[in-house]
């Protein structure tokens, strides 16, 4: 391994730190804040702190993807199930976060008219991006790491009847980002960080039994 995939794989996680790390502000503080704040103070959040927190938020998501796709392309990386369904989450994160929440957030913070629908569209985008992150984060670390505690989820000899059932799991909570709504599994804090947990065990279980 030369200094170059030394400083992609660092970046990769830095750059990733950085975008979880404010999906989960988004997600687990500001959003639980704006339930409780007078508007006024709601506004001048709006105005003031979240441009600036999406700014970082979209450009650690871009970093991240592309120092992930340098990593799959250019290094020798062992591609199995578990990595493409950890980069298939990943993608969607990212697409997810310049496709559909900021575009959205652009129209809460003009207030334009349709700012209401708006942030309902990103909100949900933003909550499935929560629910992806816990199986996506699992993934990635243990296709890396998993020798090292076993293969106790992931087997090596893996299906493709995993990679296809897995795939079609992942599609259908993406479709319901892009054209359904909120439902109770992603509406709350604790409901997020449960579905993800179960959505991991899932897509786990999948991989290691089919």
């Amino acid at each position: 391994m030369d200094l170059l995939d030394v400083l992609f794989r660092a970046l990769h996680i830095l750059f990733g730190i950085a975008w979880i790390g404010l999906l989960y502000y988004f997600n687990f503080v500001q959003t639980e804040y704006f339930k409780v704040s007078e508007p006024s103070a709601k506004s001048d959040v709006v105005q003031k702190l979240v441009p600036n927190a999406l700014w970082y938020f979209r450009y650690a998501a871009l970093f991240t993807f592309l120092t992930g796709l340098y990593l799959i392309h250019y290094l020798s990386i062992a591609i199995n199930i578990s990595i493409i369904l950890g980069a298939v989450m990943g993608t969607l994160m990212f697409l997810n976060v310049w496709l559909i929440i900021w575009p959205n957030q652009k129209k809460v913070i003009a207030g334009a008219p349709d700012a209401a629908d708006a942030g309902a569209k990103a909100g949900l985008a933003s909550r499935t991006n929560t629910l992806f992150s816990i199986p996506m984060l699992w993934f990635m670390v243990y296709s890396a790491h998993g020798s090292a505690v076993g293969n106790v989820i992931l087997s090596a000899e893996e299906s493709l009847t995993a990679l296809w059932v897995g795939l079609l799991i992942i599609l259908v909570i993406e479709a319901n980002a892009v054209f359904g709504k909120m439902n109770a599994a992603i509406t709350s804090v604790k409901a997020v960080i449960h579905s993800g947990i179960v959505l991991t065990v899932l897509l786990g279980l999948l991989v290691c039994y089919l």
